[in-house]
């Protein structure tokens, strides 16, 4: 099993933790009170610092408890926290529903979900080859 190491910088801040053994995310958790208007966005303190494992990633993910019952999400979904990062790690939430939102201490936010990071070089060339989708996007597969 891999470790991450977490850093408690408020006193009241909880650990990322998994509700089930078999869960991909670990709960993020809120150490302060905010308000999010409607139609508003607020980043949300976790009180926490996290030093990943090598050639890894944090993915920052919606909860979807909280989505479905509140129409809150994770505004850029996923957000990436990089390997080298060593700031608080914050969550930027949106509030989509038709009343303002009440964030709580403790209150579970996101879940974070660990990847691994895979490492390429660019190699500029003058064609690509094609493929049987070629630069069909955006619907181009139809509804049905």
């Amino acid at each position: 099993m891999m470790e991450v190491k977490v850093k408690r910088i408020n006193e009241e801040a909880k650990l990322p933790e998994y509700a089930h053994k078999s869960d991909a995310g670990m709960d993020l958790f809120s150490v302060e009170e905010k308000i999010i208007d409607v139609g508003q966005t607020a980043l949300i303190k976790t009180g926490i610092i996290i030093e990943l494992p090598a050639n890894t990633e944090a993915q920052v993910r919606p909860r979807s408890g909280l989505a479905l019952k509140n129409s809150v999400t994770v505004l850029n979904s996923p957000g990436t926290i990089d390997e080298g990062y060593r700031g608080e790690i914050g969550v930027i939430l949106i509030n989509h529903g038709k009343v303002p939102f009440k964030v709580e201490k403790q209150m579970k936010i996101a879940q974070m979900v660990i990847k691994p990071v895979i490492k390429v070089s660019i190699k500029e060339v003058k064609e690509v080859s094609s493929s049987d989708r070629n630069s069909g996007g955006f619907g181009s597969t139809g509804m049905k």
